[in-house]
């Protein structure tokens, strides 16, 4: 049986199609993906994405341990901050993507995709070894809001008890909203400014309605799973099972600047460091199409009657309108410029290899 969100009825009531993903039943949409991607664009959109898991590591050794676990580095953070970064098998492929909270030096909340909350939560247990923590999946416990875009600091502001614009991106803060206790971070997918939010289980309906009210004047709409994706792919984001999996590492994926060698040990130092020597022989790349038809995922490419790889994702792009994808290819066939082909339903189309992100916005908080 398919997990619900808390907010299952509402989306109900406000007519979303609701589909599968990631053993939740989840809003794909609402009046319309490109209506819902561009609201996003221009305005702001609020998402519930509370199918995501969360996972809480304590103890004396929190910070050790989860150092070891993940590739970046948490020596460069303090408490208050997040960091994106991902874990790796011994191999150096990739177990999942996640955004690490320092509550302190001995707290730390790991946020994790849905798809892979329960595989992530036994990897951690797996690798527990001596380090003196405690490892809780408290996802049934966590709600998670997300609302971005540019106008979502105005929409939000009177609501907390704190001056936003302090919030710098990638900062959290544990705050009240409206009298409910909330986690605060200025973190997204969507390659918009905006906020994602966390709290008890419980209060999801209070905290979606207020916001949705209060959003009203600055035209907030829900944000179906459909234009999240379609947001986060024109900024060129990652997502598990697409551009990033135990058969990719992070490396290919254009994830480098999340591995830092030069740290003590983790999971996967050694083989990443061999890859890091060696170079990779793929490279995930942007292709705009030349020819008619949307890129989908697991499309082959060619360099001619040669496949050189396939599409990851793909998608019409709002924002650009046009089809955009990104393929992980050879690494030969990779450079800015390149003419390759897609087949789609047993025809080639040429696309053009092109500089990531195909869409950026630069916001003051960072």
């Amino acid at each position: 049986m398919l997990k619900r969100t808390p907010l299952y009825e509402f989306h109900k009531k406000l007519g979303a199609k609701m589909v599968e993903f990631g053993g939740w039943e989840m809003p794909v949409q609402y009046t319309g993906v490109i209506e819902e991607h561009n609201a996003v664009r221009t305005r702001a959109g609020l998402f519930d994405i509370s199918h995501m898991g969360e996972i809480m590591v304590s103890g004396k050794d929190a910070k050790k341990f989860v150092n070891y676990v993940t590739t970046n580095n948490l020596d460069r953070i303090g408490d208050g901050r997040c960091q994106y970064s991902v874990c790796c098998y011994e191999d150096g492929g990739v177990v999942d993507d996640v955004i690490t909270y320092q509550i302190t030096p001995f707290k730390f909340l790991i946020v994790v995709n849905a798809s892979n909350t329960d595989k992530d939560y036994d990897w951690f247990v797996a690798h527990k070894g001596d380090f003196d923590v405690s490892i809780e999946n408290l996802s049934s416990e966590y709600y998670q809001l997300a609302l971005q875009g540019p106008l979502a600091e105005g929409i939000l502001t009177p609501l907390v008890s704190m001056p936003l614009y302090r919030l710098a991106t990638f900062q959290f803060c544990e705050t009240i909203l409206r009298g409910k206790k909330i986690i605060l971070s200025r973190t997204g997918y969507t390659g918009e400014d905006g906020f994602e939010i966390y709290g008890a289980w419980g209060d999801a309906p209070y905290v979606w309605q207020t916001l949705l009210e209060t959003g009203k004047t600055y035209g907030l709409t829900p944000i179906g799973l459909g234009a999240r994706d379609s947001l986060r792919l024109e900024a060129a984001l990652s997502l598990y099972g697409h551009e990033i999996d135990k058969t990719i590492n992070p490396f290919e994926a254009r994830l480098s600047w999340v591995v830092k060698l030069d740290k003590e040990d983790f999971i996967g130092k050694e083989a990443l460091t061999q890859i890091h020597k060696n170079g990779c022989q793929r490279k995930l790349v942007g292709l705009d199409m030349i020819d008619q038809g949307i890129p989908r995922q697991g499309y082959p490419v060619y360099a001619g009657d040669q496949k050189v790889g396939a599409v990851t994702s793909g998608t019409f792009s709002p924002t650009l309108q046009k089809p955009i994808g990104l393929a992980l290819v050879e690494k030969t066939h990779a450079t800015e410029g390149n003419t390759l082909q897609i087949e789609m339903r047993g025809q080639k189309r040429a696309a053009k290899v092109v500089g990531l992100p195909f869409y950026k916005k630069s916001f003051e908080n960072s």
